[in-house]
């Protein structure tokens, strides 16, 4: 992956927002042998630097596809999508892009799992060793370093993938349902330490995520996705006003009253009680 992936766009575009996310009116078709589908249509949406953004949706309404053309892997069939001044084409150092599967290799160690995006893109090593270091210690890891997958619990794996995707300082952290394969407990507990850790970076952050309760607790603005062809039929910035200081971790959130309006108004907007 390389620099070139990024494509300048035109100079009125500010460095202020590097880390900004521009979708421009995005749709994407494909072919099967049967008939032409249309997945997404007309997806049009702006992430602040910095903010922390969840997508949520019924299966098959082009959420993950949505990211995947985000992270320049997928090409949209029309429009155009933007991280700050430069147009996305390919994937790019400046993305990062967290999986659902933890995708650590057995035979590495957690420092070298930790570091593999690194060594890939060609990184300063020494810079890399010590924010993975970092990371790894900050998600407490550290006793692990010289440790292999085979002796972490799952949640923990999810850590150490999480630290592999910020040890190479990406702009944007891409996160598709990373917490799916985990259990209630632990979902609960990572949350808090991911919502921590990323706000504490200042990443511009885009989830993808079945959870309603998820999407309410850990992100600033949630949207929601139409049955396919995919469109946004919503979006939802989220606040809480019987905090009056500072942001409640993920945990505090599902005690507050608001959660339970939020999540009764998102419940309605998904219409997951309709056939169809």
């Amino acid at each position: 992956m390389t620099a070139e992936a990024l494509e300048t766009c035109p100079t009125t575009r500010s460095a202020h927002t590097e880390n900004r996310i521009e979708i421009s009116h995005v749709s994407l078709r494909y072919f099967t042998p049967q008939a032409e589908i249309l997945a997404l249509s007309d997806i049009s949406l702006t992430v602040e630097p910095g903010e922390f953004v969840s997508l949520i949706g019924q299966s098959g309404c082009g959420k993950s596809t949505l990211l995947s053309i985000i992270a320049g892997i997928l090409p949209p069939s029309e429009g155009k999508v933007y991280v700050g001044a430069q147009q996305v084409t390919k994937p790019s150092p400046r993305i990062g892009y967290m999986l659902q599967q933890d995708y650590l290799y057995e035979w590495r160690t957690i420092m070298d799992n930790a570091l593999l995006g690194a060594q890939i893109q060609g990184r300063d090593m020494k810079v890399a060793r010590d924010r993975a270091v970092h990371f790894l210690e900050k998600c407490g890891l550290g006793r692990f370093l010289d440790q292999y997958p085979k002796a972490l619990s799952g949640g923990m794996r999810q850590r150490v993938a999480l630290a592999r995707t910020l040890t190479t300082d990406p702009d944007v952290v891409l996160l598709d349902e990373p917490f799916s394969a985990l259990d209630s407990q632990t979902r609960l507990a990572i949350a808090d330490e991911v919502v921590d850790v990323l706000r504490a970076e200042g990443k511009t952050v885009v989830l993808v995520t079945h959870d309603i309760g998820e999407a309410i607790s850990m992100t600033d603005r949630v949207v929601v996705l139409s049955r396919r062809p995919g469109r946004i039929k919503s979006e939802h910035a989220i606040h809480f006003p019987s905090v009056p200081s500072g942001r409640p971790t993920p945990f505090e959130v599902r005690t507050l009253p608001e959660f339970n309006m939020y999540f009764n108004t998102l419940w309605d907007e998904l219409d997951v009680h309709v056939e169809g």
